[in-house]
């Protein structure tokens, strides 16, 4: 069961700051949010989507009558019983390159009642799905609570996830990486979805269809890029001012004070990453930057090693239409 919604016409040139803004203000960041109409639209279960009068704001419901339905807004996550839930934010190509897609993930991990929501995020390129470079993480809030900006800024240079204004995770890319760095394409994507097999306690909770409909909240909404066609991949002309004007922004760009913040949240919220599994990875793939503090703090809670199967494309098991994609 499924509920999403997929980015229309909107493409990004090698860049897409696809800014998910979770009901605060967007502070720093000084972007311009967009309406649902003008970004958005359903791909399945219309009838358990829910929009605000002025269109700025989205609620998605997950019961047993959801489809599939692809789209991106504000977040704010469900509360209560949630095990098995799973609410996605995040870009992919895989409509158009099946073999061979990109996708850039935020997925936030449900949890029983009284436990905290968890999220992790995966970077994938040119189809490498067996080299998941998943990480993991808690939050320092509730995110039932209030709503939260979650971000993901992707440039020809380095990939950054962010939570509010800190970063949490910065993948530079690295020539060894060869085509693992996502380099076409890709649309902005926003689901909730059924995930009992492995998304909370590696698939011994499931969700519990008496707490339905379970809603996430979503809204507040900013897209950055240029338009690309999705299947010829052709960049609109305005790409390499659009690309370097990006670029130029402060959130491209992790400052000093940035990383101490990065630094802060990795020792004390992340609790999984590939480049320290090493049963997994004997040699940490070419992006790692291994940090003696980060793996000595997860080798002693014994977080070393993957845990939890990880499935790819059943959140979506059809698209319903072909978007212009966000690169």
């Amino acid at each position: 069961m499924w509920n999403s919604i997929s980015s229309r016409n909107m493409g990004t040139l090698l860049v897409v700051c696809v800014m998910l803004l979770l009901g605060r203000s967007r502070g720093s960041f000084n972007l311009t949010s967009l309406t649902f109409t003008q970004s958005y639209s359903p791909l399945f279960s219309d009838f358990n989507i829910i929009r605000s009068h002025d269109d700025t704001t989205v609620s998605l419901l997950l019961n047993r009558l959801s489809g599939n339905l692809t789209y991106t807004a504000t977040i704010k996550m469900p509360s209560k019983y949630t095990a098995g839930i799973v609410v996605a934010f995040y870009t992919s190509n895989v409509d158009t390159f099946e073999k061979n897609h990109d996708e850039l993930d935020i997925e936030f991990l449900g949890n029983v009642q009284g436990q905290p929501w968890r999220f992790q995020t995966n970077v994938y390129g040119n189809g490498s799905v067996s080299r998941g470079r998943e990480e993991r993480y808690r939050l320092w809030f509730d995110p039932t609570k209030d709503p939260h900006r979650y971000s993901i800024l992707w440039t020809p240079k380095h990939i950054i996830f962010y939570v509010d204004e800190i970063p949490i995770r910065n993948v530079v890319r690295q020539a060894g990486m060869r085509g693992d760095y996502p380099s076409k394409a890709m649309s902005v994507y926003a689901t909730i979805w059924d995930a009992s097999s492995w998304a909370t306690n590696g698939g011994k909770k499931k969700v519990d269809y008496k707490y339905e409909p379970f809603v996430a909240r979503l809204g507040d909404l900013v897209l950055e890029g240029c338009i690309v066609d999705p299947v010829d991949q052709l960049q609109s002309t305005n790409c390499t001012d659009r690309v370097a004007a990006l670029m130029a922004k402060d959130y491209s760009t992790i400052t000093a004070d940035a990383r101490k913040s990065m630094r802060w949240f990795r020792q004390r919220y992340m609790y999984y990453s590939y480049c320290y599994d090493n049963l997994r990875y004997p040699v940490p793939p070419p992006e790692c930057i291994l940090v003696p503090s980060e793996r000595d703090m997860l080798t002693n809670a014994g977080r070393v090693r993957f845990s939890g199967s990880r499935r790819r494309r059943d959140r979506r098991s059809k698209p319903a239409s072909h978007q212009p994609a966000a690169r």
